[in-house]
């Protein structure tokens, strides 16, 4: 089946986040993890014969929903979670909030590799937590773990857990069964527990492929616990779904305590409908998807290395968001990410929301038709070589 991502679909005044935040209707958002595609055909059948039942109560998660996370994460990535093990949410960061508030007492130390999402320091914040930062070595255009700084890190008593990101938001890597399994030793050797967002595990790119860090070993799987959900890969985040998988039963009854204490654990009719949809039956549209954004990626690597030369774009082995190196600009990622906005009229990720390592970078989101990206990378270059 052809799947048509060029098209351009309206969505201002749609009340979407991504394109309403800044309402200028000449601004062109490329910030935000949101898609400007319509979501696999089979998701949005399924929503449309629950919407024409016509009633919307409270909704039981059925055994069906729990067959179609098995049979996706076994047919797609060789590992299947036991049924026990996952508890459906309504989304990553509130999981994560209550992961920590979980496992961890205020005070405690949060290790996380920057840079790194921004909502990490966020929910270590809430949770009464501090951030143990550890800076993932930047060389030759790419970053790899800094497993000596890791294992100083770890060492501190005081570092409870680790939160990883895996594939990595926001430096693109997909990080290899060996990286993961020096990262689980090192966690187990200093009993950090360690949670793993794999929100991006579906959108990996030609020539890569995500291990899932719990199916490498029971060990890791018994010291850590997963987050995944369809949102980024199927573009369903206004859908509010999200899944936990914790393989130590007392460590799941911690964090269903938690889920309780914040009612952040009733996914609706339609989260249900859509995650089965996407995992039983969106598969082709995900492939063709994948290959599109891999497309994009090499569009706008060629452009740069055209057009602009100074400003390189990291390697993308996962997820949609470029990550741009604008050391030549001179600027600090804030400064420059503004002056985008005011005289480009483009909306981007400044680097340093990601923590200090990443504020000579910009975030550049790149699942658009190809058209928006290049009027993006025009916006761009116009306003760099000024």
């Amino acid at each position: 089946m052809e799947y048509d991502f060029d098209e351009l679909i309206p969505r201002r005044g749609t009340n979407s986040v991504k394109w309403d935040e800044q309402p200028a209707s000449d601004i062109l958002p490329m910030w935000v993890a949101d898609m400007d595609f319509r979501t696999a055909p089979p998701v949005v059948e399924a929503l449309r014969r629950r919407v024409e039942h016509g009633i919307f109560g409270y909704a039981k998660v059925p055994e069906s929903y729990y067959a179609a996370i098995i049979g996706w994460f076994s047919r797609r990535h060789g590992w299947a979670p036991e049924r026990a093990w996952i508890h459906p949410v309504t989304g990553v960061i509130p999981a994560l909030s209550a992961i920590l508030r979980a496992l961890t007492r205020p005070g405690d130390k949060v290790l996380i590799q920057t840079p790194v999402y921004n909502h990490f320091f966020i929910s270590v914040a809430n949770s009464g937590c501090e951030a143990a930062g550890c800076d993932l070595i930047y060389r030759d255009n790419t970053y790899t773990v800094d497993f000596e700084a890791l294992e100083r890190t770890a060492s501190d008593p005081d570092v409870k857990l680790m939160l990883f990101c895996n594939p990595h938001n926001p430096a693109g890597r997909v990080w290899t069964p060996e990286e993961l399994r020096r990262i689980g030793e090192i966690c187990l050797r200093h009993d950090v527990f360690v949670v793993a967002d794999e929100i991006h595990c579906e959108l990996v790119m030609p020539g890569f492929r995500y291990t899932p860090f719990a199916s490498l070993s029971e060990e890791f799987a018994r010291r850590s616990v997963t987050c995944t959900s369809p949102s980024k890969a199927f573009n369903l985040a206004g859908l509010q779904v999200a899944n936990i998988f914790a393989a130590d039963a007392a460590i799941r009854e911690r964090i269903e305590q938690a889920l309780g204490r914040n009612e952040t654990g009733e996914i609706s009719p339609f989260a249900i409908e859509a995650l089965t949809a996407a995992y039983n039956e969106g598969d082709e549209w995900l492939d063709a998807l994948n290959a599109y954004l891999a497309e994009n990626y090499r569009f706008l690597r060629d452009y740069l290395a055209r057009e602009l030369p100074q400003y390189t774009v990291l390697p993308l082995e996962g997820t949609y968001l470029a990550w741009i190196d604008c050391h030549a600009a001179g600027m600090d990622s804030e400064a420059l990410a503004e002056r985008l906005l005011t005289d480009g009229r483009l909306f981007v990720n400044p680097g340093a929301i990601y923590g200090p390592a990443g504020n000579a970078f910009i975030r550049l989101n790149i699942a658009c038709p190809r058209k928006l990206l290049a009027d993006g990378l025009e916006r761009f270059k116009k306003v760099v070589i000024k």
